[in-house]
Parts: structure tokens; C-alpha cells; sequence
């Protein structure tokens, strides 16, 4: 069964365009955004499974330069609302 998960990430000063960037050449990582708050970046991936998951952050995520913490919320589910804005 599929997994789509939200992680949550908090990187080094100045980092989170280039972390972005890197990011979503990844395969499992559907779309990156920078975010003001308590957290600098978010990102909705998608593994196979939990496994796929665990592999995924430990083996890609963490490996990426500026990294400081992630923290991961997986989708229960979700809602779409009637008209889907798509970013350029």
C-alpha cells in the first residue's frame, strides 16, 4: 500500500532554496515549498511502503547538505477541494 507523508524540515541558515532544490530530484518527493515558521521547508512524498519510508529519509533525506532536523506526518487522508491551483 502507498504511503504519502508530509516531512517537515529545518535546515541551515540561508539553505532552503538549495535544499529544495535538491530534494525534489528525488523521485518519491512530489513538491518542495519553503515556509515561514517554526520549520524552514516542506515536502509531500510518496514510498511504497512504510519500509520504502524509513529507507527514504534515512538513506536520501538526511544525507542532503544542510539538514538540521526533519520531522514526519503521515497522510491519514486527503481531502481535495473542487478546483486544484497548479504552480508554474
Amino acid at each position: 500500500m502507498a504511503v504519502q507523508a508530509y516531512v517537515l524540515f529545518k535546515v541551515s541558515l540561508g539553505t532552503e532554496r538549495e535544499v529544495c532544490r535538491k530534494i525534489v530530484e528525488f523521485d518519491e518527493v512530489l513538491v518542495a515549498d519553503t515556509i515561514y515558521g517554526e520549520y524552514d521547508v516542506i515536502a509531500k512524498v510518496s514510498v511504497p511502503g512504510l519500509e520504502a519510508l524509513e529507507e527514504f529519509l534515512s538513506e536520501k533525506i538526511r544525507s542532503v547538505p544542510g539538514v538540521v532536523l526533519t520531522s514526519t506526518m503521515i497522510i491519514a487522508r486527503e481531502y481535495v477541494g473542487k478546483t486544484r491551483r497548479i504552480k508554474k
